[in-house]
This record gives C-alpha cells, structure tokens and sequence, in this order.
C-alpha cells in the first residue's frame, strides 16, 4: 500500500494546497501528518485530498485541539494524540510528532515510525523498523520542502520535493 506522509505544516496555506495537489497526483490510499497543522484554516485546506487524512497533534496544535477536532468532523479527517497506533493489513504503523518518544519498545513493536518536529528528512532502518520524516514542509526553507510517499510491502521510503 502506498501512504502519503506530511508535517509541521505550520499554517502554510499556499504549501498545504501544493501538498494536497501533489498526494492527489501521486494517490496514496492514505495521507498520514505528523503534526503542528497549527489553525482549523489550515486543516480545512487538507479537504482537497482525494484520500483520508489522519494525523496526531504537534506541539503547535495544543492551543487549536479543540478546534481542530471540529474540523476534522468535517471531512475525512481523524487526529489523535500522540504516540497513535494504526495497522494497514499486516504492517503496524506508530504516528508520534516528538522524535525523542522513540524507544526500543516502540522500534520493535511497529513496522514503520512517523514523526516530524525537526524539520529535518529521516529515512532510517533500525532493527528492521523504518522511521520516517519527510522534512521541511512549512515553507521556512525556500525549495527545500518536501512530502514523502511509503510503500509498506516493499517498505521503502521516498521524497517529493516542491
């Protein structure tokens, strides 16, 4: 199955609507985000997907939670707290914003790791668990922003840069 990964959106309207053309192209069966989607508004743009979209909330989102929940109502949105578990067939996915949760319990309990937080792109295999973060996506570093696409049978990782 192909999943769409995003984060630390960060109110960025014009990359949210990129974001979602782009996910719209590419047609994961899924759009995962990791977190600091930061205002309704701009969860409201992630309505143009094509897909589900579920997500855990960042540090940025505490004050809008309420809120965000609302919106999510809307649309076919789910946001949790984090650490979220999902399994996708047989894989299990665990969806955490702060990269600093992750443990040894948590790397050999799941298949894959989602995070975002640092801004920063991540594709590391560690005891047969891939973490993944796609990286900057918030517009802060001009044509650095990226989404990421994961394939979990042949679990691989790759990048879209816009």
């Amino acid at each position: 199955m192909l999943i769409g990964v995003t984060g630390d959106t960060h109110n960025n309207l014009k990359n949210i609507s990129k974001i979602c053309d782009l996910f719209n192209k590419a047609n994961p069966s899924l759009v995962i985000h990791t977190g600091d989607i930061t205002l309704p508004k701009s969860l409201t743009a992630f309505s143009k997907l094509n897909m589900p979209l579920i997500g855990v909330f960042g540090n940025n989102d505490e004050f809008e939670k309420k809120e965000l929940l609302k919106e999510a109502k809307k649309f076919n949105c789910n946001l949790f707290d984090e650490p979220h578990k999902i399994e996708i067939g047989e894989k299990k996915i665990i969806i955490i914003h702060h990269p600093e949760l992750i443990n040894e319990k948590m790397i050999l309990s799941a298949d894959f790791i989602l995070h975002g937080h640092t801004h920063r792109y991540r594709s590391e295999l560690i005891k047969n668990t891939l973490i993944f973060n796609p990286g900057e996506c918030a517009g802060i570093l001009k044509d650095k922003n990226n989404i990421g696409l994961l394939d979990t049978e042949k679990k691989t990782s790759k990048i879209i840069n816009f």
